[in-house]
């Protein structure tokens, strides 16, 4: 008796439809440098004019165990935005304008329209930095995943002038740090937020005041996409240094943008921090050093500026819709001391 590979588990034709029910996704995101069209064995993209010294800035990542709550809401469609937001927002803290982006979709048995409304959350999210989705991979592997789950992952390539770059190196002792707030948890900390907030879905679908709203709805809120108020920033003002804030929070990030012998100070009471990081921190019964070394805290990404610079930045970035706010300094030291 013949066993095909369709009786092993992987059914091409679903496959096929896949591809066929992403593709319109996908070809919204195109921009003047794509070259050829879905369903090549490479991604082609044309290197950018106008540059002396052009210079390639890439970053990869996934979305994590967030994942988890996109399977027991059954709701797939921001999910990918997540997965472009935790690449290009930090590629552009180097000051590079992303290019494009390429996506990984696993699962043990594939369903097209759930990998289709994924791939539409990464087109949305290419959208909102102005990458194109240059293509991708979609893996049926029978067996490895749970039923009904999978992982997505994926990696964006920028450019910038090599002049241009944004390393921290000019930094300097009394500088300003501008915070930008996020849209919430943001990509990062979610075994810590399973453990607190659980994987019940009747008590996850629960109105929360304090939250105003469902649980569920606040920690499936999807990263928020930094790249055009940033690229817009750095046309304006001279920006030394730009932290992603992410897995490690402030504590970890902000100082990995500083010269050796700089550290900062953050006044913790300089914005309201957002209700559910509040609510976290209550039932974890964590210090405030333990929680902004694992959030963001309402704060997803820090640009750090001259104080002469500082108010030009707050209006730049309040013009292009960012709330922001005056976080803190640098001062001589090291690491992260929070007021």
């Amino acid at each position: 008796m013949a066993i095909s590979y369709k009786d092993s588990g992987v059914d091409v034709e679903r496959g096929y439809r896949a591809v066929k029910l992403m593709r319109e996704h996908v070809q919204s995101t195109y921009t003047d440098g794509v070259l050829g069209d879905i369903g090549s064995f490479g991604g082609f993209f044309k290197m950018p004019e106008g540059m002396k010294e052009p210079v390639l800035v890439a970053g990869t990542d996934g979305v994590g165990t967030k994942l988890k709550y996109a399977f027991i809401a059954d709701k797939h469609d921001t999910i990918g935005i997540d997965a472009v937001a935790m690449c290009v927002n930090d590629i552009v803290c180097q000051g590079a304008k992303p290019l494009f982006f390429l996506d990984y979709f696993a699962t043990g048995n594939l369903s097209p329209e759930v990998v289709a409304t994924v791939v539409s959350g990464v087109a949305e999210g290419c959208r909102q930095s102005g990458a194109a989705l240059i293509g991708g991979e979609t893996a049926e592997m029978p067996g490895f995943y749970a039923a009904g789950e999978y992982d997505i992952a994926g990696f964006a390539v920028g450019v910038v002038d090599k002049a241009k770059v944004i390393n921290g190196k000019d930094i300097k002792e009394g500088d300003v740090l501008i915070g930008i707030k996020s849209s919430g948890i943001h990509s990062n900390g979610y075994s810590l937020v399973r453990k607190l907030w659980g994987e019940n879905k009747a008590e996850l679908e629960k109105y929360d005041e304090r939250l105003g709203g469902r649980i569920i709805d606040a920690l499936l809120t999807p990263t928020k996409i930094y790249v055009k108020s940033i690229l817009s920033l750095i046309e304006k003002v001279e920006v030394k240094g730009i932290a992603h804030i992410t897995g490690g929070g402030f504590i970890e990030n902000i100082p990995r943008i500083f010269p050796e012998g700089i550290g900062c100070e953050i006044d913790t009471h300089s914005y309201e921090v957002p209700a559910i990081f509040k609510i976290m921190q209550e039932k974890a019964g964590i210090t405030d050093a333990q929680i902004y070394n694992t959030f963001n805290m309402g704060i997803g990404m820090v640009v750090c500026v001259d104080e002469k610079d500082a108010d030009k930045t707050i209006a730049q970035l309040e013009s292009t819709g960012e709330s922001c706010v005056r976080l803190g300094r640098t001062v001589k030291g090291s690491g992260v001391k929070l007021l």
